[in-house]
């Protein structure tokens, strides 16, 4: 069954769509008689490296079926807080600190949503400095903060020489306070080679329907922590986002 013939059942259980697999969806939904969400006055900025990007489109999707607006601010490589010692987290964490404060500026969000990089790298002094740092950030500008544990991953060759700083990372974040700290292992469980994980053919990202998968889930938690309803997934899951070009890149069928 693909992803439209399990949506257009109307089943809220989109957490349990098939892997990254199956065929690009790029129908949309049918109209319905169901009426414009209404504004929320959430905003929610998300942030986060190319994992959260695959994530992005989703995310933004059912936030904004739910009245929720969304802006992405995730970075392609990068998109780290936690600059550690390394050249690239450092040019990295620099980057992403001077875009941050611009979309504070700019977006002015009530709520930033970052999910912890493959690029937070550093000792777990430096990570709790960085966390705390975002929390103090966000504080400044009466927003909440979010901090979200990455999916797990493959650690390929390239990660293997700081998979102890990845491993790390998420519990500094859950001890940053003034932040909610969500643990994705409720959904994707910890081993990235797992049905459950949905991770694309890279071990990595996720393709539509992990994606997706992941929408639901963070848009049921936000809005129990911010005080709006999410959307039913039939009403956003074969949107017009499911043929984002990031999708094509990650030979997402």
């Amino acid at each position: 069954m693909n992803l439209i013939s399990r949506m257009s059942a109307a089943l809220a259980v989109a957490v349990a769509l098939a892997g990254c697999g199956a065929a690009a969806v790029t129908a949309t939904p049918a109209r319905t008689a169901t009426p414009a969400p209404t504004a929320t006055g959430v905003k929610v900025l998300w942030m986060g490296d190319s994992i959260a990007g695959a994530q992005a489109p989703a995310v933004a999707a059912a936030l904004t079926a739910a009245g929720v607006a969304v802006k992405d601010a995730t970075s392609a490589g990068g998109g780290n807080v936690v600059a550690g010692g390394h050249e690239v987290t450092t040019m990295g964490a620099a980057d992403t600190w001077k875009r941050l404060q611009k979309e504070i500026a700019s977006f002015r969000p009530t709520v930033i949503a970052y999910q912890i990089t493959a690029y937070d790298w550093g000792t777990t002094r430096q990570q709790l400095a960085a966390y705390r740092k975002l929390a103090r950030t966000a504080g400044d500008a009466k927003a909440r903060l979010v901090l979200i544990s990455p999916p797990p991953f493959k650690i390929d060759d390239f990660f293997r020489p700081h998979e102890k700083a990845i491993r790390s990372a998420p519990a500094m974040a859950a001890k940053a306070g003034n932040a909610t700290f969500l643990d994705t292992a409720d959904l994707w469980g910890d081993d990235p080679a797992a049905d459950r994980a949905q991770r694309a053919k890279d071990g990595i990202h996720s393709c539509q329907q992990g994606s997706a998968a992941f929408a639901a889930w963070f848009a049921k938690r936000l809005g129990e922590l911010t005080g709006f309803t999410p959307a039913a997934p039939a009403a956003w899951a074969t949107g017009r986002w499911t043929g984002d070009e990031r999708f094509g890149k990650l030979g997402c069928g």
